[in-house]
């Protein structure tokens, strides 16, 4: 099959939002029994899409994904599109192997998601053939197009970037191994037009390494729960404040990822507890992920309130 264009709509939306705004993964809002709360997602991804980002990617890793059932991520999927109303694209997670992903899919497609991220495939390892096997049975089975995730298990070579690249619908690349040496070979045997995405865990601590190797643009965590600090990093470092990028690494970001480092799953639960704190109405984390502490919880306030101190707002 022909490559399909790379400037379409939606890739020049997503370009054009990259360069204006961090990517936004908005948390999935459940009760205190589990349980999906449509309310709170609905106010949750309204703040979200009100301060700016350069685009909304709901029912992904921080949006808990994994603990969805269908009818759930349609209605996640179907409210941030609704709440986005066309002001910034809106890239729906899809995941598990091929056969689930292109069912989650198709939900995301019916509900008006722009695009698909296509997370890391469930459990086993695979070689760079069956990798790309992977994103061609998804493409084949949808209009959309589809941001490949690698990380984990997944993570191509600069010989498999390009046939991914050549495959209908696939404009994009996240990438969550922090591998440099890696990214620049990618970066180097990509077409013109093709999209990166840094998608390491708090991608702020490394958001300059990665700017050097092509990929200013990044996913941000904190965003969810803390979008003064986050739009106040991306300025600085669009700026080229070096001190004030500096001095929130030092004293706000490094701090949040040694405290994320204390137990597996923090990366979501953190970010969860935190919009908790500040009256987000986001709820639990569902199992197999666990809230953190009331130690760790204490330290988290505490930090939360430097990190917005910093750039003048309050808990």
């Amino acid at each position: 099959m022909a490559r399909v264009s790379l400037d379409t709509d939606t890739t020049r939306q997503l370009r054009d939002g990259m360069a204006q705004g961090v990517l936004s993964f908005p948390l999935t809002s459940f009760h205190e029994d589990g349980s999906l709360d449509p309310d709170g997602l609905r106010t949750h991804v309204a703040a979200q899409v009100a301060t700016g980002p350069g685009a909304v990617f709901p029912a992904c890793g921080t949006g808990e994904f994994f603990s969805l059932d269908e009818d759930e991520y349609r209605q996640v999927v179907s409210i941030a599109v609704e709440e986005a109303g066309g002001r910034v694209p809106v890239v729906a997670g899809v995941g598990y192997g091929w056969a689930q992903a292109t069912r989650f899919a198709r939900i995301a497609e019916e509900a008006g998601a722009d695009a698909l991220l296509v997370l890391p495939h469930y459990l086993v390892a695979a070689p760079q053939d069956g990798l790309v096997a992977q994103l061609e049975r998804i493409a084949a089975r949808t209009r959309l197009p589809l941001i490949a995730y690698q990380r984990g298990q997944v993570a191509f070579t600069a010989d498999s970037l390009q046939r991914i690249a050549r495959i209908p619908n696939v404009i994009g690349l996240k990438d969550g191994h922090s591998d440099l040496d890696r990214l620049q070979r990618l970066t180097l045997a990509a077409p013109e037009g093709f999209l990166f995405f840094n998608g390491a865990a708090t991608a702020e601590i490394q958001a300059r390494a990665y700017a050097a190797v092509g990929v200013p643009a990044y996913s941000s965590a904190v965003h969810a729960f803390a979008p003064e600090i986050a739009n106040a990093f991306f300025a600085a470092l669009q700026g080229g404040e070096r001190d004030t990028v500096d001095k929130l690494l030092r004293d706000f970001y490094v701090p949040l990822v040694e405290l994320r480092d204390r137990v597996p799953g923090y990366a979501v639960s953190l970010v969860k507890a935190a919009a908790r704190l500040r009256g987000r109405p986001v709820g639990p984390v569902r199992a197999p992920l666990t809230d953190p502490s009331a130690g760790d919880l204490a330290d988290l306030r505490t930090l939360l309130a430097t990190g917005l101190d910093l750039v003048g707002a309050a808990l």
